[in-house]
């Protein structure tokens, strides 16, 4: 974490003709005067504490500007007429400069403060960023607790979902066991047997996208019967497999082998109903103990698929209309742990409970 911030010559001064005053008889309405040092802000990319020396003639208010989700500020109100206001800037990791303004309020009163924070290096960020992209969306499960219900939403019951699997999902805990829970900087989805049923999560990005890089730090479940999942599926869905899907990573011990995941897509003219899907089983070392990168690029003409930067898989649009490529509108990312089923092959409930850790997901996008 890095200090800086430029200072101007001049103070920043607004003042007006009349008003009011505020309990300590200092100047409140349209009054109000507002100095703020610097009058503007800049930082390099890594992620940086500034700091704004404030006075006023009453009571402040500190905001940044709107949606903007990279700055905050404390204190964000003050009774006293003067502080000096830390300013958090997060790590930018596109490479193209940024800016907002600092918005200092008393009364009627505002000053704007400039703040502009440099584009990330290449080499140089925290996050590997795939060329040609931009991060627009982050989960990196490093705060202890539930996920939270801002950025997901989960699917329940256990009518077999169509592959004949034998667990109930529910919404992050049952009978008092939590399912889906992070720790020491990773999520944790658990298959278990409770009350002599199977339970576990299937957990959804309230967030889609169309197009992009989607990626995911994953640990699978080598209990056979475990059947852990990283995949997509279309915000306006209304019918499968017309409207698509896009499996980044499956692993089935039981029925692919250990060691080995696959990626896939399904559609109308392609999908393992008729055993025409576009697959790729690609041999992972250690994939149950040892993290690895799960990825797939997707764009208008074709996706790729990727374990650990290595290209398994390539499906091209061939150009035959939503039969064959339903995929230009928006997909969400959804997490899961099924046991059982048509590709969880042969279970025993003595092994369980079964675990799927994910260290974190990145949505890039196109610059």
């Amino acid at each position: 974490m890095r200090l800086h911030y430029l200072l101007t010559a001049l103070f920043a001064i607004a003042a007006c003709s009349c008003g009011g005053k505020d309990e300590g008889g200092n100047s409140t309405g349209s009054d109000a005067t507002v100095t703020v040092n610097p009058t503007s802000l800049s930082c390099d990319a890594h992620e940086n504490v500034l700091t704004l020396d404030v006075t006023a003639s009453g009571a402040f208010q500190v905001f940044a500007g709107d949606g903007i989700d990279w700055v905050s500020v404390d204190p964000s109100y003050s009774k006293e007429t003067s502080a000096t206001v830390t300013v958090k800037v997060a790590e930018n990791l596109a490479y193209k400069e940024r800016a907002t303004e600092i918005t200092v309020k008393c009364g009627s009163t505002r000053v704007k403060v400039p703040l502009t924070q440099a584009a990330a290096v290449k080499g140089e960020t925290s996050i590997e960023i795939p060329d040609g992209y931009h991060l627009a969306w982050q989960e990196e499960f490093n705060t202890d607790g539930k996920p939270s219900t801002a950025d997901w939403w989960y699917e329940t019951g256990g009518n077999g979902w169509g592959n004949n699997e034998l667990q109930t999902y529910v919404a992050q805990s049952q009978g008092g066991v939590d399912l889906a829970y992070i720790s020491d900087g990773s999520l944790k989805i658990k298959a278990q047997e409770i009350d002599g049923k199977v339970y576990s999560i299937r957990m959804n990005t309230k967030k889609y996208w169309t197009y992009g890089w989607f990626e995911a730090r994953i640990k699978v479940s080598d209990v056979p019967g475990s059947w852990p999942a990283f995949w997509m599926m279309p915000q306006n869905y209304t019918t499968w497999p017309g409207d698509g899907e896009i499996d980044i990573m499956e692993y089935a011990i039981s029925t692919q082998g250990k060691n080995y995941s696959s990626s896939s897509i399904h559609c109308n003219a392609f999908n393992h109903m008729k055993g025409t899907q576009k697959t790729h089983k690609q041999y992972v070392a250690n994939a149950a103990t040892e993290y690895h990168v799960y990825a797939c690029e997707w764009k208008a003409d074709w996706m790729r698929f990727y374990v650990d930067g290595k290209l398994h898989l390539t499906v091209n649009n061939d150009g035959q209309g939503y039969d064959h490529w339903p995929f230009y509108t928006p997909f969400y990312l959804k997490l899961n742990l099924a046991w059982g089923g048509n590709m969880g092959g042969t279970t025993d409930a003595s092994q369980l409970p079964a675990v799927y850790e994910v260290d974190y997901i990145r949505v890039f996008q196109a610059d």
